[in-house]
């Protein structure tokens, strides 16, 4: 039975439809094939979710992992890194509007609200 399913990842999407056309799948064809190799892989014994969680949430070190573990380990991390975490935005606005450091310029010298460079 089909069933609707929203991914909230367009870029997932595009690059599931660029390959889909490109093995002569549909959409629909594509997300599955990914699927049941993703549920393949943890089932092999090569993955461990819950290790790999842990190593995501700083209790253990990257160097615990599998080659497997690692490139979903590292997707993820990139992710989780390219959003602001909690506070980030409030501190750096706060931060901003106290005219101190903001950020550095292309040489790396501290460039504060007001344009001006460190010392």
């Amino acid at each position: 039975m089909a069933q609707s399913v929203k991914f909230a990842d367009d870029a997932l999407i595009d690059e599931a439809r660029a390959v889909a056309d490109l093995q002569s799948r549909s959409l629909a064809g594509q997300i599955t094939h990914w699927a049941r190799i993703g549920r393949a892989i943890e089932r092999s014994g090569n993955f461990d979710h819950l290790k790999l969680s842990r190593v995501l949430a700083g209790q253990l070190p990257t160097t615990v992992l599998t080659a497997e573990e690692k490139a979903v380990w590292s997707e993820r991390f990139l992710v989780t890194m390219s959003d602001p975490g909690p506070g980030e935005e409030t501190f750096f606005n706060e931060l901003r509007k106290s005219g101190k450091a903001v950020g550095l310029d292309g040489s790396g010298k501290i460039v504060y609200a007001d344009g001006t460079p460190e010392g």
